[in-house]
């Protein structure tokens, strides 16, 4: 028994350097962008640059969109029932034009 709880106290140890490393990864990134929005000399922000130039940053907002997605979907079809047979019809031939790009 004594091996197994050692095994299960390494494992907890891991889990806990991926949560700070994680921690860490998105505290570099929040300070990259905060010390970007907050520079006097930058007129227009430009997410474009905040997403290139700021590490792993673009792969995070990746993630998360993807893992919006589900909430967009469900935000669309709700909304599906309050839109007029015009705005239905115009929808599915948008819908169609993408399919067949």
């Amino acid at each position: 028994m004594p091996r197994k709880a050692a095994e299960n106290h390494q494992v907890k140890e891991t889990q806990d350097d991926k949560e700070r490393n994680e921690i860490e990864r998105l505290n570099d990134m929040l300070e990259a962008v905060l010390n970007y929005i907050s520079d006097d000399e930058i007129e227009v922000i430009d997410i474009e640059y905040l997403l290139n130039n700021t590490d792993g940053l673009r792969e995070w907002w990746d993630q998360y969109r993807e893992r919006n997605r589900k909430n967009i979907e469900e935000e669309i079809v709700q909304s599906l029932g309050s839109l007029s047979i015009e705005a239905l019809e115009e929808l599915r031939e948008k819908i169609r034009g993408k399919e067949k790009e």
